[in-house]
């Protein structure tokens, strides 16, 4: 017998018998293929997940994008459900979703506006995006807060709202208090520049250290307001162009069927060596904001971009 001659007709025998067995599942395989339908990966967020629609972004129901505003979704979606890889397809149809994902990707003023509108948990530090040539794209997230950080974070507000928090009083009372407590058990960070390891961006920093930049103060009470279930972001001044101004942040805050402004940081100035408590920024309209603005120290630090913080 040639065992060479049998050699062809039993590699086509299991070939047919493969493709009989598997059939379904490679038809599936090119369909997806060609076609950029594949079948999508969701998972549940962690519990921090707010999952609430803002005028800016809204939660995602189908990850397959069709417009810029659903790419804008996808990844609000991303950041809020504390996703550290995820994987998604451009369709055929959406001629320009690889063009608007890549100048998106590389927009860190609008990817750093779409991470306000998550818990301070679920903030990005870093985004790295990745699109090969079927439309595939991948994301993947590194996020600001350890899981050490936030226990600590967790504890110490536990001692703040039980030193602070009185169930007769209302919410505007409670929320007071709090604001009372961090300005006065924080001082703005002059030297965040060297400070880097002390976290003063973060709200660990400002338990810690008792220091802070605006974005310490801004994340603290955003933390303990999401605590309290009261809905909240962070709204930012963001310069555009070849400016020396810095940003700058602050609390959205929605209260008694309006949204409110809450800026800890300008409560608490930089003054003569002086422990100083304003209220000046605390749960005010925006008109109550220009107005308080225009005193004896002019403020351009509120000059919010009004397309994306829709709310007010």
């Amino acid at each position: 017998m040639n065992v060479k001659k049998l050699i062809v007709p039993i590699i086509c025998l299991g070939l047919i018998t493969f493709v009989a067995i598997n059939h379904n599942k490679i038809v599936t395989y090119a369909t997806n293929f060609f076609t950029n339908k594949q079948d999508l990966i969701i998972l549940s967020g962690n519990e921090y997940t707010k999952n609430t629609d803002y005028k800016f972004v809204q939660r995602s129901k189908d990850y397959t994008p069709l417009s810029y505003q659903d790419v804008l979704n996808i990844f609000y979606s991303i950041i809020d459900n504390h996703w550290e890889t995820f994987t998604f397809y451009c369709p055929n149809e959406y001629k320009s979703c690889e063009k608007d994902i890549a100048e998106l990707s590389k927009s860190s003023v609008t990817l750093s506006n779409i991470n306000n509108f998550v818990h301070p948990y679920n903030s990005f530090t870093n985004i790295k995006t990745s699109i090969d040539s079927r439309g595939e794209v991948i994301v993947k997230v590194s996020y600001l807060y350890s899981k050490e950080q936030i226990s600590y974070i967790n504890s110490e507000i536990d001692k703040i709202l039980s030193e602070t928090y009185d169930s007769t009083k209302s919410t505007k009372e409670n929320l007071e208090s709090i604001h009372d407590y961090i300005v006065n058990n924080t001082s703005y960070d002059v030297d965040y520049k060297k400070n880097k390891d002390k976290y003063t961006y973060t709200a660990y920093g400002a338990l810690k250290y008792h220091l802070a930049t605006c974005n310490g103060y801004t994340d603290l009470m955003a933390i303990i307001l999401s605590k309290l279930n009261i809905n909240n972001y962070k709204i930012a001044y963001n310069p555009v162009g070849d400016t020396n101004e810095e940003g700058h942040v602050w609390n959205a805050v929605y209260l008694d069927n309006k949204w409110l402004h809450l800026d800890l940081t300008w409560d608490d100035p930089v003054g003569d060596g002086q422990n100083y408590l304003y209220h000046k920024y605390f749960l005010v309209t925006t008109d109550e904001m220009m107005e308080a603005d225009a005193g004896e120290v002019q403020v351009t630090e509120h000059n919010y971009d009004k397309y994306i913080y829709q709310e007010y």
